[in-house]
């Protein structure tokens, strides 16, 4: 397979296009596309998650820790912080699955 060299793309252009994306008949049909290969792609999101530790021991142990916090208000706290977190990391972990997926496409 020949390799496409890596483009460099500016921070204008990489704005552009998030600005694009936030017009929602695109987003849609971004969405629709990747609805078709969900499954495959959570595949890849868990190994890559679990591979780079996220979700091992010392996720556990916040979880164990956030849920037993004895105060309500800052054991909501807490779980709000945890999941924003987890969103985060999941965002972008699926941001650079994607991106690679995006690089194979065009290498082929």
């Amino acid at each position: 397979m020949r390799r496409v060299p890596e483009r460099q793309f500016t921070d204008a252009e990489i704005e552009a296009a998030v600005e694009a994306l936030s017009d929602p008949a695109r987003f849609r049909a971004a969405e629709s596309r990747v609805g078709r290969i969900a499954p495959q792609l959570q595949r890849i999101l868990v190994q890559a998650l679990d591979a780079g530790g996220w979700f091992g021991e010392a996720h556990e142990a916040e979880i164990l820790r956030v849920a037993t916090t004895p105060d309500p208000d800052r054991r909501i706290r807490a779980v709000r912080t945890l999941l924003a977190d987890e969103t985060r990391i999941g965002m972008l972990v699926g941001v650079a699955v994607g991106w690679e997926l995006a690089r194979e496409l065009e290498n082929d």
